[in-house]
């Protein structure tokens, strides 16, 4: 029998993964966000783009998207990724330490913003509730289009990052109390500030207490067991099924599924996993949120956009200002200097995805009137397209550098990356058997700090156990090298019995480093010299080592002094060393290394 495929069903698929393969490079090479590739082809892809001219032209259909309300349900699941990851890069010391900002400068810049908003809208006409509910959507930013700018600018770090990074927060966590009271409020409106209210509360507190309980005794067994099967197939699965699961868990008691998702990365940025759980789900984050900036251009309604062009504008403009002012008074008060400030307030300024989630509820609750809100809404999507250029102002005026005194330090039990709480950066192991054991048993009484990864879970869960820092992924991926903080890694050392695997590493570690300090385990004096050619900048045989380490025993034992005996096991490993290091012992790309780096 025939197999009969309906290649209508895959078009608006295909248009999708045609705009990541082909615009967004182009976007990339001209230097211009990504973010405004995809937004752009929303707006072309979309019914009043390219689909508004297909009943003049038959052949536009096939390049335009016919039911962007599929593509919607996929594409909100690009916020739910974002939230994931921005919690895995967490941890619970260092959101206690932010709560300054996250639970003063947020919560300020959500109550102000809002009343500001709701004030100016009652002036304009609006009922008291739907004045409300427009102030609650227009004083939420765009989680999903700031947060991925400031990681492609590499400013998620500084001080406006940092407090950028905390509002943005705040302003997620209250998307829950904003969209329940909005639901009371559709149903009932003496219910407002009575008990109803209070006990409508309750699904999200047990939500969220259920999520806290499941993750802390659920997910480090689950992940484990995942690991220690050796599939990386099945551990993809189980990485998809804690994002998915944990929103749809946070869904059903009434929270937003990106703050679900957020806690569980919270949870598992504790855990051994956190790195390779990165490094598995970061691909899919990428591309629904693609996804979801291509459905915000679809959103945009051009036609009312023309229809009412001052109306629109000056709605987007206002709003544009008013957070910036608000926000920049707000971060100046907090004790940020002006140009982080200004950095702020330019990121924050303009309106977030969550402003359709509470529009399109208090529309159908009947709280605002439909005209008013897509007015509204078109205005907000104009204003998120303001924000990559806003991000480039912003980079101008905070200097493309950040310098030091704008970046705080680390508070106590922060991990960032490869660094200790002080901020000192750790040596890489990578390997924890009984070679990996004892360098860092060494480094440890040398009060060397240092992280560990390995690819075997019962040896990742037995230095776990015993108080170490190793992370559980394969250390062949530059990926999952660079989240284990290589960029900042004083030295490298390898110590896998895989010589292929040591190869393979080494090799990789050097291209990604030219200037790291590299050490590693060989198996003989030929995997020795194969070592350094790949850029090893210490190769330590076992063969060798362990016939020098038999000469010594044996001659001590028969009387030959102490003294002298190590002496000349020392010559005679420079000795050694010194014969794999011979020019015409090495390969060019090994000589070639050697003479760059003035040995």
């Amino acid at each position: 029998m025939e197999g009969h495929v309906e290649t209508g069903a895959y078009k608006d698929v295909v248009l999708f993964l045609a705009t990541a393969g082909v615009v967004v490079p182009l976007f990339r090479r001209w230097r211009i966000s990504p973010i405004l590739g995809f937004l752009v082809a929303g707006v072309l892809l979309g019914p009043f783009g390219l689909g508004s001219l297909s009943h003049q032209f038959g052949w536009l259909r096939a390049m335009t998207i016919d039911e962007p309300e599929q593509l919607s349900v996929l594409a909100e699941l690009g916020v739910v990724f974002l939230l994931f990851m921005i919690g895995l890069e967490l941890s619970w010391e260092r959101l206690r330490a932010m709560r300054r900002y996250v639970f003063g400068l947020g919560a300020l810049q959500v109550g102000l913003c809002l009343a500001g908003v709701a004030g100016a809208a009652l002036l304009l006409g609006q009922r008291p509730l739907a004045a409300l509910a427009i102030g609650a959507a227009l004083a939420l930013s765009s989680t999903a289009i700031v947060m991925p700018i400031l990681a492609e600018q590499k400013r998620q770090h500084s001080q406006a990052g940092r407090a950028t990074f905390s509002v943005l927060l705040f302003q997620d966590l209250a998307v829950a109390p904003i969209l329940v009271t909005l639901t009371l409020l559709s149903r009932q409106e003496d219910a407002v500030f009575g008990p109803a209210l209070l006990l409508s509360f309750a699904p999200a507190v047990l939500g969220l207490a259920a999520l806290f309980l499941m993750g802390r005794l659920l997910l480090r067994p689950m992940l484990r067991s995942v690991a220690k099967a050796k599939s990386e197939e099945l551990f993809v699965a189980a990485s998809l099924l804690v994002v998915i699961g944990a929103g749809l868990v946070s869904a059903l008691t009434g929270l937003s599924m990106a703050l679900g998702a957020f806690i569980a990365g919270l949870l598992l940025a504790e855990t051994e996993f956190r790195h390779e759980v990165e490094v598995r789900v970061e691909p899919f984050k990428g591309l629904l949120l693609g996804l979801f900036f291509l459905s915000v251009g679809i959103g945009l309604n051009v036609p009312l956009l023309v229809e009412r062009p001052a109306a629109i504008l000056g709605i987007a403009l206002a709003m544009v200002a008013g957070n910036a002012l608000v926000v920049f008074g707000l971060a100046r008060l907090f004790g940020l200097r002006s140009r982080p400030a200004a950095e702020a307030a330019l990121l924050l300024a303009g309106a977030g995805e969550f402003a359709f989630v509470i529009l399109g509820q208090a529309m159908g609750g009947g709280i605002v009137d439909r005209t008013t809100g897509e007015t509204v809404l078109v205005a907000a999507t104009v204003s998120m397209f303001c924000i990559p250029l806003l991000s480039l102002l912003s980079v101008r005026v905070g200097g493309r550098k950040v310098a030091p005194a704008e970046t705080p330090a680390e508070p106590e039990g922060a991990e960032p990356g490869g660094t200790e709480p002080g901020g000192t950066p750790r040596v890489l192991v990578v390997g924890y058997g009984r070679v990996g054991r004892l360098v860092g048993d060494m480094l440890n009484r040398h009060q060397v700090a240092w992280v560990g990864a390995e690819k075997d879970a019962r040896m990742v869960d037995t230095g776990r156990r015993a108080g170490q820092r190793i992370y559980f992924g394969d250390a062949a991926r530059p990926e999952f090298l660079e989240r284990c903080g290589l960029a900042e890694a004083p030295a490298l050392v390898v110590t896998m019995d895989d010589p292929e695997g040591v190869e393979a590493i080494v090799g990789l570690a050097r291209s990604l480093r030219p200037d790291l300090t590299i050490v590693a385990r060989a198996r003989d004096a030929r995997h020795a010299q194969r070592l350094y050619e790949l850029g090893a900048t210490d190769a330590v045989p076992e063969t060798v080592e362990a016939s020098l380490q038999l000469s010594e025993a044996v001659l001590v034992e028969i009387g030959v002094p102490m003294g002298l005996v190590i002496a000349s096991i020392h010559e005679r490993r420079d000795e050694f060393r010194a014969a794999l290091n011979r020019p015409e012992a090495l390969g060019g790309r090994a000589r070639r290394f050697r003479r760059e780096r003035g040995a």
